[in-house]
């Protein structure tokens, strides 16, 4: 009888197989997915859209002012990178997919590099506004 893979061992295939993603955006990837879901208060599926706009919101808590730096180092510039680890992830049957789940759903999803930078001067603004200004 075979023995089933252990996660590590299908994502080192996925790393062989595709090098474009560092190993840490996979885990990320994962992590964000985890993270959406409970923000989401779900306890399964989230759209394309919906895992983008979690991993940035994810990552803007982790990294902070970071956060597009880090992701860029580990190959993810564009949602559809998101896309690709998802699908890498469900070939290797590390996740799974709806029958309505597709590559696409993750094309032009968020612009990363404008959602970080954007989200990362909210997050700014909003602690300025929490700190007495001057004589107060």
């Amino acid at each position: 009888m075979a023995r089933e893979k252990s996660g590590d061992e299908l994502l080192d295939r996925i790393l062989a197989e595709d090098r474009r993603y560092d190993r840490q955006a996979y885990l990320f990837v994962s992590e964000s997915l985890s993270y959406t879901s409970r923000r989401l208060g779900r306890n399964g599926h989230v759209t394309g859209r919906e895992l983008c706009e979690g991993l940035c919101e994810f990552a803007l808590s982790q990294f902070g002012l970071l956060a597009r730096t880090v992701l860029e180092s580990w190959g993810l510039r564009r949602s559809e990178d998101i896309g690709d680890i998802v699908f890498n992830m469900v070939d290797a049957g590390l996740l799974r997919k709806t029958d309505q789940d597709s590559r696409a759903d993750f094309a032009g999803a968020v612009n990363l590099r404008d959602t970080l930078d954007r989200g990362f001067e909210l997050h700014l603004k909003s602690e300025e506004g929490e700190r007495p200004g001057p004589g107060q």
